[in-house]
């Protein structure tokens, strides 16, 4: 497609200077304190009362409260995008392709202080029937607490095309009207919500006798998605909070990557010129007219949060014991305003591990009402084997 005059193409000069080149960018200022985890949960739309109710949270394991693993994006400046993003690519927008998580160290709780080191991993072009001529690129965010413990690593795939050639193509779907509801598809849903949350109520360890191959995972049901929604879950994330990040620049401005359109001498006076929200790319997000100049039929959802709806979905599963080694997601389609996404996930092997552990293999899907795929992946998580 991209030998095709009508589109155009992408200068990917500059790419080539960023790959494996440790970046400067920037760090959150303060601990993390319990009320930026309950307000994860909350955007997150996560009911686990491990994660808001201290309470709760005491009698649990933990024994406090405690983040849950999906947190460790939240404490990374850009949605744990950035890295994926180096390289002045003129023209494009981004969009996320995928999240690939590893983790290593304890759980983050209040009062740690995160810092995060990132860099561009690699890249490549392919012509896609969505955009044209595309650029697939994954980036690394490690994430250390404050004694230098590795946390884990994030590996994010940024995916870079330019909007006039997607428009031409509509492929993302052009203009759509939002689905219409029924009271009782709208009651049916709720239901469905509710009885997911019932089952998080109570304190629960997962262990390996009581998992089998092909076993199917609950299904949870998030949405009907909304400008309300998308706007919470933007505001979940801590660095989008004015004055939160260490450096007085925005992340990245100095990289000048295209799809991103702070005004930073305007920023220095008021900040929501740097915002993103109300001023950059992610308005698109809950403007429908700014979603359709990128070729998406109307607002849509942050692939960070899809990857960590996905490993809420599996910790939640696992429960208290449980502890979710790796994780890997793409990203094939978009929650949309007025949609609902289905989880869903089924066992697909175990394996023991020694010492008493052993690591459960899932398979994981999320769907819209129409049953469109939107993020497939896998996971292992490691569980207690009381027979060992």
């Amino acid at each position: 497609m991209s030998a095709n005059s009508e589109f155009i193409a992408l200068d990917l000069s500059d790419i080539r200077n960023w790959v494996g080149y440790p970046l400067a960018g920037a760090q959150l200022k303060e601990p993390i304190a319990s009320n930026d985890i309950r307000r994860w949960a909350q955007g997150m739309q996560n009911q686990n009362p491990l994660h808001y109710d201290e309470r709760f949270a005491r009698e649990s394991v933990f024994g406090e409260l405690v983040a849950p693993q999906s947190f460790m994006v939240c404490c990374a400046v850009g949605l744990g995008a950035v890295p994926g993003m180096q390289g002045n690519v003129p023209g494009v927008h981004m969009l996320l392709g995928g999240d690939e998580y590893w983790f290593y160290g304890p759980r983050i709780r209040p009062g740690d202080r995160i810092r995060t080191d990132t860099m561009l991993f690699d890249y490549r072009s392919a012509d896609t029937r969505f955009g044209g001529p595309t650029l697939f690129s994954r980036g690394d965010t490690a994430f250390f607490n404050q004694q230098g413990i590795a946390l884990g690593k994030l590996r994010s795939t940024s995916i870079r095309y330019n909007p006039e050639n997607a428009r031409k193509l509509a492929a993302l779907g052009g203009a759509q009207a939002e689905p219409r509801w029924t009271d009782a598809d709208l009651a049916h849903v709720e239901e469905q919500k509710l009885a997911y949350s019932r089952s998080l109520q109570e304190h629960m360890t997962r262990v390996l006798d009581s998992v089998q191959a092909g076993e199917e995972l609950p299904l949870r049901p998030i949405g009907p998605h909304s400008i309300q929604t998308f706007t919470t879950e933007w505001r979940s994330f801590i660095f989008t909070v004015w004055g939160a990040q260490r450096e007085g620049e925005i992340a990245c401005a100095r990289r000048e990557p295209a799809q991103v359109f702070h005004d930073v001498d305007r920023a220095r006076i008021d900040p929501a010129y740097a915002d993103g929200l109300y001023a950059g790319p992610s308005r698109a997000h809950v403007l429908a007219v700014d979603a359709q100049e990128l070729g998406v039929p109307r607002g849509y959802g942050y692939g960070a949060v899809m990857g960590a709806w996905a490993l809420d979905y599996l910790a939640n599963w696992a429960g208290e014991s449980s502890y979710i080694v790796h994780s890997s997601m793409r990203y094939m389609a978009f929650p949309l305003t007025g949609d609902v996404t289905y989880l869903g996930g089924r066992v697909r092997g175990k394996a023991g591990q020694g010492g008493g552990r052993a690591i459960v293999q899932v398979e994981l899907e999320m769907k819209n009402q129409n049953g469109i795929v939107i993020g497939k992946g896998a996971a292992e998580v490691r569980l207690t084997d009381p027979g060992k």
